[in-house]
């Protein structure tokens, strides 16, 4: 049987040396940093991205590694003073949060796992400019421009943050 394009696409994406060769470059980069085209067409096209003016794709780079509470100062302590702090958001809204945070005039649609290496967790986030008449001139898209739609990322309001507040 033949198979369509997205998944010779995402057999290639999906090489480990051809994938480690590219977390090499991403590694070099910073924090969030904005690409031309998304690594994954087929996942980024199944979660919202069309390849119109409006649209942004922002690789995001996050640390690994559960983050910890400070040591006590004072006082009778533990041997065991550094107790895991859970933050109780998954990995993939905080990188959604950080994308929204340093693109302001942009609203998050939708984000994806790219990879990890030995450091750090990769996303690709995607983002709409909702001022552009492209998106509030589209029909399936007019709702982002709407203000009910603002700072969706930090109101728990994108695919992830329902998945990390139990709503799926």
């Amino acid at each position: 049987m033949a198979k369509g394009m997205y998944y010779y696409l995402n057999k290639a994406r999906m090489d480990p040396e051809n994938l480690r060769k590219k977390m090499i470059e991403w590694r070099k980069g910073g924090a969030a940093d904005r690409v031309d085209k998304p690594t994954d067409i087929g996942k980024a096209r199944m979660l919202g991205y069309k390849d119109k003016i409006g649209f942004v794709i922002v690789r995001v780079k996050l640390v690994r590694g559960g983050r910890q509470r400070g040591k006590r100062k004072k006082g009778r302590r533990s041997k065991r003073q550094t107790s895991r702090k859970s933050l109780m958001v998954n990995y993939r809204s905080i990188a959604e949060q950080r994308a929204g945070k340093k693109f302001k005039n942009l609203e998050v649609l939708n984000s994806y796992w790219l990879g990890k290496d030995g450091i750090h967790y990769f996303y690709e986030v995607i983002l709409v400019d909702p001022a552009r008449p492209e998106i509030f001139n589209d029909e399936k898209l007019k709702w982002l421009a709407t203000s009910k739609s603002r700072g969706r990322a930090f109101r728990g309001l994108t695919s992830a943050a329902h998945k990390s507040r139990g709503l799926r």
